[in-house]
Protein backbone atom coordinates (compact mmCIF):
# COMPACT_ATOMS: atom_id res chain seq x y z
CA UNK A 1 0.00 0.00 0.00
CA UNK A 2 1.41 3.16 -0.93
CA UNK A 3 0.92 6.75 -1.24
CA UNK A 4 -1.16 8.42 -4.20
CA UNK A 5 -0.56 11.67 -3.30
CA UNK A 6 7.95 20.59 -0.64
CA UNK A 7 17.29 26.14 -1.48
CA UNK A 8 15.26 26.45 1.16
CA UNK A 9 14.22 28.23 4.40
CA UNK A 10 15.88 25.07 6.46
CA UNK A 11 18.84 25.43 4.12
CA UNK A 12 22.55 26.08 5.59
CA UNK A 13 24.05 28.52 3.30
CA UNK A 14 27.05 31.14 4.06
CA UNK A 15 26.61 35.21 3.63
CA UNK A 16 30.60 36.72 3.72
CA UNK A 17 29.84 39.43 5.20
CA UNK A 18 31.89 43.04 4.19
CA UNK A 19 35.41 42.85 6.00
CA UNK A 20 36.43 45.67 8.36
CA UNK A 21 39.85 46.24 9.49
CA UNK A 22 43.36 47.54 8.78
CA UNK A 23 45.34 45.75 7.09
CA UNK A 24 49.36 45.87 6.64
CA UNK A 25 50.30 48.51 4.27
CA UNK A 26 53.31 46.81 2.53
CA UNK A 27 54.98 50.13 1.41
CA UNK A 28 54.71 51.26 5.42
CA UNK A 29 58.75 51.34 5.77
CA UNK A 30 59.37 52.84 1.76
CA UNK A 31 60.10 56.06 1.91
CA UNK A 32 56.82 57.21 1.64
CA UNK A 33 56.42 56.55 5.14
CA UNK A 34 59.27 58.86 5.64
CA UNK A 35 57.46 62.18 4.35
CA UNK A 36 56.69 64.45 6.34
CA UNK A 37 53.97 65.00 8.65
CA UNK A 38 52.37 68.46 8.12
CA UNK A 39 50.45 70.39 11.32
CA UNK A 40 48.20 73.48 10.33
CA UNK A 41 49.08 75.84 12.58
CA UNK A 42 49.37 79.89 11.95
CA UNK A 43 51.99 80.15 13.94
CA UNK A 44 55.08 79.38 11.25
CA UNK A 45 57.28 78.73 13.68
CA UNK A 46 55.73 75.18 14.32
CA UNK A 47 55.46 74.42 10.80
CA UNK A 48 57.38 71.83 10.22
CA UNK A 49 57.69 68.11 12.51
CA UNK A 50 60.88 66.02 12.87
CA UNK A 51 60.94 63.83 10.12
CA UNK A 52 62.06 60.98 12.08
CA UNK A 53 59.16 62.10 14.67
CA UNK A 54 57.35 61.27 11.56
CA UNK A 55 58.26 58.37 10.21
CA UNK A 56 58.29 56.69 13.95
CA UNK A 57 54.22 57.77 13.88
CA UNK A 58 53.78 55.96 11.01
CA UNK A 59 55.04 52.84 11.46
CA UNK A 60 53.78 52.79 14.58
CA UNK A 61 50.19 52.60 13.01
CA UNK A 62 51.59 50.37 10.10
CA UNK A 63 52.96 47.92 12.80
CA UNK A 64 48.91 47.03 14.53
CA UNK A 65 47.78 43.68 14.12
CA UNK A 66 44.66 43.61 11.43
CA UNK A 67 40.96 43.77 13.00
CA UNK A 68 39.78 39.84 12.88
CA UNK A 69 37.92 39.19 9.35
CA UNK A 70 34.37 38.65 10.65
CA UNK A 71 31.44 37.10 8.43
CA UNK A 72 27.62 36.80 8.98
CA UNK A 73 26.46 33.36 10.81
CA UNK A 74 25.16 30.82 8.49
CA UNK A 75 21.48 29.99 9.64
CA UNK A 76 22.01 27.23 12.14
CA UNK A 77 21.63 23.72 11.44
CA UNK A 78 20.42 21.11 14.32
CA UNK A 79 23.28 20.57 16.15
CA UNK A 80 23.59 16.75 17.77
CA UNK A 81 23.53 18.32 21.24
CA UNK A 82 20.50 20.36 20.95
CA UNK A 83 18.58 17.50 18.53
CA UNK A 84 16.24 15.32 21.22
CA UNK A 85 14.95 12.24 20.79
CA UNK A 86 11.41 13.50 20.33
CA UNK A 87 12.91 15.72 18.07
CA UNK A 88 14.24 13.09 15.82
CA UNK A 89 10.83 10.66 16.26
CA UNK A 90 8.88 13.20 14.89
CA UNK A 91 11.56 14.30 11.67
CA UNK A 92 10.94 10.48 10.81
CA UNK A 93 7.37 10.15 11.16
CA UNK A 94 7.14 13.35 9.48
CA UNK A 95 8.65 11.25 6.26
CA UNK A 96 5.82 8.84 6.32
CA UNK A 97 3.30 11.56 5.59
CA UNK A 98 1.13 10.58 8.53
CA UNK A 99 -1.94 12.79 6.65
CA UNK A 100 -1.82 11.28 3.42
CA UNK A 101 -1.78 7.50 5.03
CA UNK A 102 -5.19 8.41 7.16
CA UNK A 103 -6.94 8.58 3.21
CA UNK A 104 -5.28 5.56 2.42
CA UNK A 105 -6.27 3.76 5.42
CA UNK A 106 -10.08 4.53 4.89
CA UNK A 107 -10.11 3.41 1.57
CA UNK A 108 -8.92 -0.03 2.62
CA UNK A 109 -10.85 -0.59 5.91
CA UNK A 110 -14.29 -0.30 4.20
CA UNK A 111 -13.24 -2.14 1.48
CA UNK A 112 -12.95 -5.66 4.40
CA UNK A 113 -16.48 -4.56 5.95
CA UNK A 114 -17.78 -4.77 2.29
CA UNK A 115 -15.85 -8.53 1.01
CA UNK A 116 -16.83 -9.43 4.61
CA UNK A 117 -20.48 -8.30 4.03
CA UNK A 118 -20.33 -7.13 7.59
CA UNK A 119 -17.34 -6.84 10.61
CA UNK A 120 -14.49 -8.42 9.55
CA UNK A 121 -12.00 -9.79 12.22
CA UNK A 122 -10.65 -7.76 14.67
CA UNK A 123 -7.03 -9.07 14.41
CA UNK A 124 -7.07 -8.70 10.08
CA UNK A 125 -8.24 -4.75 10.45
CA UNK A 126 -5.37 -4.34 12.86
CA UNK A 127 -2.70 -6.23 10.72
CA UNK A 128 -3.63 -4.63 7.24
CA UNK A 129 -3.76 -1.13 8.87
CA UNK A 130 0.14 -1.78 10.64
CA UNK A 131 1.13 -3.31 7.26
CA UNK A 132 -0.37 -0.65 5.20
CA UNK A 133 0.93 2.24 7.42
CA UNK A 134 4.61 0.79 7.32
CA UNK A 135 4.36 0.11 3.58
CA UNK A 136 2.79 3.62 2.68
CA UNK A 137 5.49 5.13 5.10
CA UNK A 138 7.97 3.49 3.19
CA UNK A 139 7.07 4.65 -0.13
CA UNK A 140 6.47 7.87 1.09
CA UNK A 141 10.10 8.40 2.39
CA UNK A 142 11.64 7.03 -0.84
CA UNK A 143 9.45 9.93 -1.88
CA UNK A 144 10.91 12.53 -0.12
CA UNK A 145 14.84 11.22 -0.77
CA UNK A 146 13.45 11.48 -4.40
CA UNK A 147 12.13 14.57 -3.88
CA UNK A 148 14.94 16.26 -2.29
CA UNK A 149 15.69 18.65 -4.55
CA UNK A 150 12.69 20.03 -5.35
CA UNK A 151 11.20 20.41 -1.81
CA UNK A 152 13.85 23.28 -1.15
CA UNK A 153 12.21 24.69 -4.08
CA UNK A 154 8.24 24.32 -3.35
CA UNK A 155 6.47 26.41 -0.48
CA UNK A 156 4.50 23.41 0.41
CA UNK A 157 7.18 21.04 0.65
CA UNK A 158 10.05 23.27 2.20
CA UNK A 159 9.36 22.07 5.97
CA UNK A 160 9.92 18.60 4.89
CA UNK A 161 13.01 16.68 6.90
CA UNK A 162 15.76 16.43 4.19
CA UNK A 163 14.25 20.10 2.83
CA UNK A 164 14.78 21.38 6.66
CA UNK A 165 18.12 18.87 7.22
CA UNK A 166 16.68 17.62 10.43
CA UNK A 167 17.35 13.90 8.68
CA UNK A 168 20.23 13.06 6.04
CA UNK A 169 19.38 11.81 2.95
CA UNK A 170 21.36 8.19 3.45
CA UNK A 171 19.50 7.96 6.41
CA UNK A 172 15.75 8.69 5.01
CA UNK A 173 16.87 5.90 2.27
CA UNK A 174 17.98 3.66 4.49
CA UNK A 175 14.60 4.39 6.70
CA UNK A 176 11.93 3.90 3.71
CA UNK A 177 13.83 0.84 2.72
CA UNK A 178 13.60 -0.90 5.94
CA UNK A 179 10.00 0.26 6.28
CA UNK A 180 9.71 -1.85 3.25
CA UNK A 181 10.79 -4.74 3.98
CA UNK A 182 9.03 -5.01 7.28
CA UNK A 183 5.72 -4.44 5.42
CA UNK A 184 6.55 -7.10 3.16
CA UNK A 185 7.09 -9.47 5.93
CA UNK A 186 4.31 -7.97 7.88
CA UNK A 187 1.28 -8.42 5.61
CA UNK A 188 3.03 -11.95 4.89
CA UNK A 189 3.23 -13.28 8.11
CA UNK A 190 -0.17 -11.48 9.20
CA UNK A 191 -2.59 -11.27 6.70
CA UNK A 192 -1.79 -13.33 3.53
CA UNK A 193 0.98 -13.02 0.58
CA UNK A 194 -1.30 -11.67 -1.96
CA UNK A 195 -1.78 -9.05 -0.06
CA UNK A 196 1.73 -8.12 0.65
CA UNK A 197 2.74 -8.80 -3.11
CA UNK A 198 0.07 -5.91 -3.77
CA UNK A 199 1.29 -3.80 -1.26
CA UNK A 200 4.92 -4.19 -2.40
CA UNK A 201 3.54 -3.77 -6.33
CA UNK A 202 2.42 -0.67 -4.80
CA UNK A 203 5.32 0.91 -3.24
CA UNK A 204 8.01 -0.04 -6.54
CA UNK A 205 5.24 1.80 -8.90
CA UNK A 206 5.10 5.00 -6.37
CA UNK A 207 8.45 5.37 -5.87
CA UNK A 208 9.78 4.22 -9.22
CA UNK A 209 7.67 4.59 -11.87
CA UNK A 210 6.02 8.05 -10.73
CA UNK A 211 8.72 9.86 -8.21
CA UNK A 212 11.78 8.89 -11.06
CA UNK A 213 10.25 8.34 -14.26
CA UNK A 214 6.65 10.13 -14.58
CA UNK A 215 6.79 13.13 -12.26
CA UNK A 216 9.36 15.40 -14.10
CA UNK A 217 8.93 14.05 -17.66
CA UNK A 218 4.78 14.43 -18.71
CA UNK A 219 1.74 16.15 -17.57
CA UNK A 220 -0.09 13.07 -16.77
CA UNK A 221 2.05 12.39 -14.04
CA UNK A 222 -0.38 12.19 -11.80
CA UNK A 223 -2.72 10.42 -13.98
CA UNK A 224 -0.98 7.30 -14.18
CA UNK A 225 1.33 7.70 -11.70
CA UNK A 226 -1.85 8.35 -9.13
CA UNK A 227 -2.71 3.92 -9.76
CA UNK A 228 -0.04 3.54 -6.61
CA UNK A 229 -2.73 5.15 -4.31
CA UNK A 230 -5.37 2.80 -5.81
CA UNK A 231 -4.05 -0.52 -4.80
CA UNK A 232 -5.57 -0.02 -0.85
CA UNK A 233 -8.98 -1.10 -2.21
CA UNK A 234 -7.44 -4.26 -3.88
CA UNK A 235 -5.62 -4.97 -0.52
CA UNK A 236 -8.43 -4.31 1.56
CA UNK A 237 -10.01 -7.13 -0.49
CA UNK A 238 -7.86 -9.93 -0.41
CA UNK A 239 -6.35 -9.18 2.91
CA UNK A 240 -10.36 -11.35 3.91
CA UNK A 241 -10.78 -13.23 1.09
CA UNK A 242 -7.11 -14.00 -0.35
CA UNK A 243 -8.41 -13.82 -4.42
CA UNK A 244 -9.27 -10.98 -6.61
CA UNK A 245 -12.68 -9.81 -7.29
CA UNK A 246 -14.48 -7.47 -9.88
CA UNK A 247 -15.95 -5.18 -6.92
CA UNK A 248 -12.29 -4.35 -5.30
CA UNK A 249 -11.22 -3.73 -9.36
CA UNK A 250 -14.20 -1.20 -9.56
CA UNK A 251 -13.22 0.79 -6.60
CA UNK A 252 -9.41 0.54 -7.98
CA UNK A 253 -10.97 2.60 -11.20
CA UNK A 254 -13.00 4.59 -8.27
CA UNK A 255 -9.99 6.42 -6.70
CA UNK A 256 -7.85 5.92 -10.49
CA UNK A 257 -10.85 8.36 -12.06
CA UNK A 258 -10.99 10.58 -8.33
CA UNK A 259 -7.01 11.39 -8.56
CA UNK A 260 -6.67 13.95 -11.34
CA UNK A 261 -9.41 16.40 -10.20
CA UNK A 262 -8.06 15.71 -6.62
CA UNK A 263 -4.43 16.56 -7.27
CA UNK A 264 -4.61 18.90 -9.89
CA UNK A 265 -6.96 21.43 -7.76
CA UNK A 266 -3.91 21.29 -5.00
CA UNK A 267 -1.43 21.95 -8.41
CA UNK A 268 -3.37 24.94 -9.59
CA UNK A 269 -3.03 27.15 -6.07
CA UNK A 270 0.52 25.94 -6.15
CA UNK A 271 1.14 26.44 -9.55
CA UNK A 272 3.98 28.68 -8.95
CA UNK A 273 5.45 26.05 -6.82
CA UNK A 274 5.73 23.30 -9.10
CA UNK A 275 6.98 25.83 -12.26
CA UNK A 276 10.09 26.57 -10.22
CA UNK A 277 10.73 23.37 -9.50
CA UNK A 278 10.51 22.51 -13.34
CA UNK A 279 7.84 19.73 -12.58
CA UNK A 280 5.38 19.62 -15.74
CA UNK A 281 2.35 19.39 -13.80
CA UNK A 282 -1.22 20.47 -16.02
CA UNK A 283 -1.86 23.38 -13.93
CA UNK A 284 1.66 24.16 -15.13
CA UNK A 285 1.71 23.73 -18.60
CA UNK A 286 -1.83 23.64 -19.55
CA UNK A 287 -4.63 27.15 -19.33
CA UNK A 288 -6.64 26.79 -16.56
CA UNK A 289 -9.68 26.57 -18.45
CA UNK A 290 -8.41 23.17 -20.00
CA UNK A 291 -7.60 21.96 -16.79
CA UNK A 292 -10.79 22.76 -15.48
CA UNK A 293 -12.17 20.80 -17.86
CA UNK A 294 -10.33 18.30 -17.78
CA UNK A 295 -11.22 18.09 -14.13
CA UNK A 296 -14.48 17.76 -14.80
CA UNK A 297 -15.03 15.28 -17.14
CA UNK A 298 -12.57 13.04 -14.59
CA UNK A 299 -15.24 13.74 -11.84
CA UNK A 300 -17.98 12.29 -14.25
CA UNK A 301 -15.71 9.21 -15.06
CA UNK A 302 -15.45 9.28 -11.09
CA UNK A 303 -19.11 9.25 -10.25
CA UNK A 304 -19.95 6.77 -12.81
CA UNK A 305 -17.43 4.27 -11.46
CA UNK A 306 -18.76 4.47 -8.19
CA UNK A 307 -22.53 4.40 -9.51
CA UNK A 308 -21.30 0.89 -11.15
CA UNK A 309 -19.91 -0.69 -7.71
CA UNK A 310 -23.79 -0.64 -6.85
CA UNK A 311 -24.53 -3.73 -9.39
CA UNK A 312 -21.07 -4.93 -9.54
CA UNK A 313 -20.71 -5.27 -5.53
CA UNK A 314 -24.16 -5.76 -4.76
CA UNK A 315 -24.92 -2.99 -2.18
CA UNK A 316 -27.87 -2.19 -0.71
CA UNK A 317 -29.87 1.25 -0.86
CA UNK A 318 -27.20 2.87 1.65
CA UNK A 319 -24.64 2.90 -0.81
CA UNK A 320 -26.47 3.44 -3.52
CA UNK A 321 -28.69 6.81 -2.42
CA UNK A 322 -25.45 7.67 -0.68
CA UNK A 323 -23.03 7.69 -4.07
CA UNK A 324 -25.66 9.28 -6.17
CA UNK A 325 -26.10 12.68 -3.48
CA UNK A 326 -22.52 12.48 -3.11
CA UNK A 327 -21.78 12.42 -7.02
CA UNK A 328 -24.21 15.08 -7.27
CA UNK A 329 -22.36 17.21 -5.07
CA UNK A 330 -19.54 16.59 -6.45
CA UNK A 331 -20.47 17.43 -9.91
CA UNK A 332 -21.99 21.00 -8.67
CA UNK A 333 -18.24 21.85 -7.58
CA UNK A 334 -16.77 20.54 -10.73
CA UNK A 335 -18.81 22.55 -12.86
CA UNK A 336 -18.37 25.52 -10.95
CA UNK A 337 -15.12 25.52 -11.00
CA UNK A 338 -15.18 24.88 -14.79
CA UNK A 339 -17.78 27.08 -15.34
CA UNK A 340 -15.46 30.46 -13.36
CA UNK A 341 -12.65 29.00 -15.60
CA UNK A 342 -15.06 29.68 -18.62
CA UNK A 343 -15.61 33.45 -17.54
CA UNK A 344 -12.17 34.26 -17.52
CA UNK A 345 -11.47 33.48 -13.60
CA UNK A 346 -7.99 32.92 -12.82
CA UNK A 347 -5.49 32.29 -9.71
CA UNK A 348 -6.89 32.04 -6.27
CA UNK A 349 -10.14 33.43 -7.18
CA UNK A 350 -11.11 30.17 -9.13
CA UNK A 351 -10.79 28.73 -5.61
CA UNK A 352 -9.66 25.73 -6.57
CA UNK A 353 -8.83 24.17 -2.97
CA UNK A 354 -12.76 24.37 -2.57
CA UNK A 355 -12.40 21.44 -4.98
CA UNK A 356 -9.53 19.96 -3.05
CA UNK A 357 -11.30 20.07 0.54
CA UNK A 358 -14.42 18.37 -1.02
CA UNK A 359 -12.89 15.98 -2.75
CA UNK A 360 -11.16 14.76 -0.05
CA UNK A 361 -15.03 14.33 1.81
CA UNK A 362 -16.47 12.85 -1.15
CA UNK A 363 -13.83 10.01 -1.08
CA UNK A 364 -14.08 9.34 2.65
CA UNK A 365 -17.60 9.50 2.84
CA UNK A 366 -18.10 7.16 -0.29
CA UNK A 367 -16.09 4.34 1.88
CA UNK A 368 -17.56 4.70 4.68
CA UNK A 369 -21.10 4.20 3.44
CA UNK A 370 -19.19 1.31 1.59
CA UNK A 371 -18.56 0.09 4.93
CA UNK A 372 -22.41 1.25 6.74
CA UNK A 373 -24.03 -0.56 3.71
CA UNK A 374 -23.66 -4.41 4.83
CA UNK A 375 -24.59 -3.64 8.32
CA UNK A 376 -27.68 -2.25 7.59
CA UNK A 377 -28.66 -5.01 5.33
CA UNK A 378 -28.09 -7.62 7.95
CA UNK A 379 -30.60 -5.97 9.81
Amino acid sequence: MCSGLSECEGAETGVRAPVYGVSPDPGAGSCRARSRVSLSSENSGRRGVDEKLGCALVTAVDSLPAAPVTTAPAPERAEPGRVTLADTVRAYVALTKPRIIELLIITTIPVMFLAKGGVPNLWTVVAVTVGGYLSAGSANALNCWVDRDIDTEMRRTRRRPLAMHTVTPNAAVVFGLVLGVLSTLWLGLAVNWLSSMLALAANVFYVVVYSMILKRRTSQNIVWGGAAGCFPTVIGWTAVTDHLAWPPVVLFLVVFMWTPPHFWSLAMRYREDYAAANVPMLPCVAPERHVAWQMMLYTWATVACSLAVWPVAHTGWVYGVGACVLGLAFLVVAHQLHWQARKGVTGVALKPMRMFHFSNSYLALLFVLLAIDPLVRRF
